[in-house]
């Protein structure tokens, strides 16, 4: 099971990451936003593959919330139904769509 500070150690063990507020709850950022914690135990990332995440196990990837939905790589994930490896992937893949370095 993963949790908000295994987000926080992962984020800012990726290169140039800071941590700041967005929205009043604590938020990654590389050259954009790329990790942000929503409400206690979900996390949103970015992700290329949010429809069959979502197909897979809706109730640990979801999006119906308006902010979310707009945004087709956005996705909400809720960190007590993830093991921490899995975090793990999720967050490099946010990292990289967001910018981060290996970005092509």
């Amino acid at each position: 099971m993963a949790t908000e500070e295994d987000v926080r150690a992962l984020c800012l063990a990726l290169p140039g990451v800071t941590e700041r507020p967005s929205w009043n709850q604590p938020a990654w950022f590389a050259k954009t936003l790329f990790a942000r914690i929503w409400e206690p135990g979900v996390v949103t990332l970015k992700t290329e593959e949010r429809e069959a995440l979502a197909a897979t196990d809706p109730e640990t990837f979801y999006w119906e919330i308006p902010h979310h939905v707009g945004s087709p790589q956005l996705v909400l994930v809720r960190l007590g139904r993830i093991s921490r490896d899995e975090l793990a992937e999720m967050v490099e893949e946010s990292y990289r769509i967001a910018g981060g370095p290996g970005k092509d």
